[in-house]
């Protein structure tokens, strides 16, 4: 009886002093007409990163280990504003456009490569013409610029001028251009040779990393820390006519270990801490604080699990990624869905998040104001439910060890990976894999580095569950490299061949959602598009949590934002002198 008792008790104290503390500490968004100050130079912000980066190459990168330090270093010609969400002009400073298909941009004039060259018209068709859209680099980027087979034509008028024509109207044309921008001069000689892909690697020198960003890259140390400095070419400038960024030097120093990451920002070695709901039950009510905590609401990403439907054969082991009983399992969407019923999100949510997520059925997250629907089939916990189906599908326990087979005898046994280094996922795995014992199956979880895991999804194959998320966005057309079924990132089916109608219809309405301008229309074909993810489940969604974030009392023109972090505008963001704390 103690112990159960006292686990109830701690659970309710935790998640009291949780909601106590969010209701104290809640980040209220700052008005439209908010005003940043005119900062000072100098100071550092020192981050973490939750592993090491896979190489310094945007183009190539697909995990966020990477794009989390390139995001610094790289700019488009269009960004999202993150106080509105809208486009706003970038390294383009105008544009015009003919009848949605002809578009002229008109490049800035004063800007330059962090070694110091000219950025010029040159360098944005460099960027499309000879690497998005070069069949030797693999890029999930160009399954966003390639409409309905078709390449965009993208020519220079002149040295500021960059003319692209569509094959056909592009509705979310302006937002792809915050697609990053590479410099001619530095990297033609790579893709020339085809070295491009494996360029950029960890082993690069600094000065061999070149972007328009406000940092660049400064000092590489692996399992260590990035280090990244003050890009002195940087083009902007703030109202009083100083130039951006203020902060000389961004440090993320990595720590696999979220519990490790708290202990260093308590004891002042972080600037920054991302919160998990349990955190805050021990930074809310700590006494004489240096920091600040902001509830930006719930977040853009997702966390799911997805079965490897993989039918190829491994041209390495000349067996198949999937033992082929195993792929009969996974590739019924009957099975997907016993398994959906099987999952006690709201115990997730309880003993996970403390009470402060929300179930997630649709592979938007509510915070998509623009294109989110409530509209999808969900499976609340039902464990007879999922019971039924699987005893619909032939599965008996035939020899009682209370673990099924199926009508060919095998054993309902799978093997359930997740990055080691996320703690959350890990007791999501944990939970599940309890969830689908109590029906009968035999799980074997193996945490995993998460560049590890990585490669298995995208290169390797040679998995058959997996607990992972994606990070999301406004736009779901840029999704399309994990939709469509002849993008980089469809997991389940990277055969770049559909093995199920649903995947073809996927893949019409992504098309044809590029090709309409009227928002209702969109908003209705990708209504469509989350309901039919919700039948077919090849991700079968989980939790969503809220964006949380403590951050020293140090800085000056904060502006944290759900879609853009708690830096959301990180060459504004200054270190406050004492006269200001």
């Amino acid at each position: 009886m103690r112990g159960p008792i006292s686990k109830s008790l701690l659970f309710i104290v935790l998640l009291l002093t949780t909601q106590i503390s969010i209701a104290a500490q809640v980040w209220q968004k700052p008005s439209g007409n908010y005003k940043f100050d005119c900062g000072r130079p100098g100071g550092s912000l020192i981050l973490y990163a939750t592993s090491d980066p896979k190489s310094f190459n945007p183009i190539v990168a697909k995990e966020t280990s990477t794009t989390q330090i390139t995001s610094y270093l790289f700019e488009g010609l269009t960004r999202v504003d993150p106080r509105t969400l809208k486009v706003i002009p970038n390294l383009a400073k105008s544009w015009q456009n003919q009848d949605g298909r002809r578009w002229i941009f008109h490049l800035r004039k004063d800007v330059y490569w962090s070694d110091g060259h000219k950025f010029t018209a040159g360098d944005v068709t460099f960027t499309f013409n000879n690497i998005i859209y070069n069949p030797k680099i693999p890029t999930g980027t160009r399954d966003i610029f390639t409409i309905e087979g078709k390449k965009i034509k993208i020519k220079a008028v002149d040295d500021y001028t960059v003319e692209f024509i569509l094959p056909s109207v592009f509705s979310p044309f302006l937002r792809a251009l915050s697609q990053d921008i590479l410099p001619r001069h530095k990297y033609l000689s790579l893709v020339s040779k085809d070295k491009f892909t494996f360029s950029m690697g960890l082993d690069s020198k600094p000065e061999d990393i070149v972007g328009t960003g406000p940092f660049r890259l400064k000092k590489y140390l692996a399992g260590e820390r990035v280090v990244l400095e003050r890009n002195p070419y940087y083009w902007k400038k703030d109202a009083c006519g100083n130039n951006f960024p203020y902060l000389d030097e961004i440090i993320f120093i990595i720590l696999p270990n979220p519990e490790t990451a708290l202990l260093k920002f308590l004891e002042g070695e972080l600037d920054y801490y991302s919160l998990r709901p349990q955190d805050l039950a021990i930074l809310g009510p700590r006494k004489n604080k240096d920091f600040t905590i902001y509830n930006a609401g719930i977040a853009f990403g997702s966390n799911f699990l997805v079965f490897n439907e993989n039918p190829a054969i491994n041209p390495r082991t000349k067996k198949h990624y999937v033992e082929p009983y195993k792929l009969r399992w996974f590739r019924d969407k009957r099975f997907r869905k016993a398994v959906s019923f099987a999952v006690n999100r709201r115990k997730i949510i309880e003993i996970v998040m403390n009470g402060l997520g929300v179930p997630q059925y649709s592979p938007l997250s509510p915070a998509n104001t623009l294109f989110y629907s409530d509209n999808v089939i969900k499976y609340l916990y039902d464990p007879a439910k999922a019971k039924d189906i699987l005893y619909s599908l032939g599965f008996r326990d035939a020899d009682s060890d209370g673990v099924l087979e199926d009508k060919h005898g095998n054993k309902l046994e799978i093997n359930l990976f997740t990055n080691a280094n996320s703690p959350e996922r890990i007791t999501i795995a944990v939970l599940i894999k309890e969830d689908l014992g109590s029906l009968g199956f035999k799980v074997n979880f193996m945490p995993l580095d998460f560049n590890n895991l990585v490669t298995k999804l995208t290169a390797t194959f040679d998995w058959e569950a997996v607990i992972i998320g994606l990070t999301g966005g406004i736009e779901p057309y840029f999704g399309k490299n994990v939709w469509s079924y002849k993008g980089d990132l469809h997991a389940w089916n990277p055969t770049k061949k559909a093995l199920d109608d649903y995947e073809l219809k996927i893949d019409d309405i992504f098309n044809k959602s590029a090709k309409t301008l009227d928002m209702a229309k969109r908003k209705e074909l990708f209504n469509e598009w989350q309901y039919i993810v919700s039948d077919n489940l090849p991700f079968i969604y989980t939790v969503q949590g809220y964006s949380i974030y403590a951050v020293r009392n140090r800085f000056g023109n904060l502006f944290p934002t759900v879609y853009g972090g708690a830096f959301s505008e990180i060459e504004r963001v200054y270190v406050l002198d004492k006269a200001k704390k």
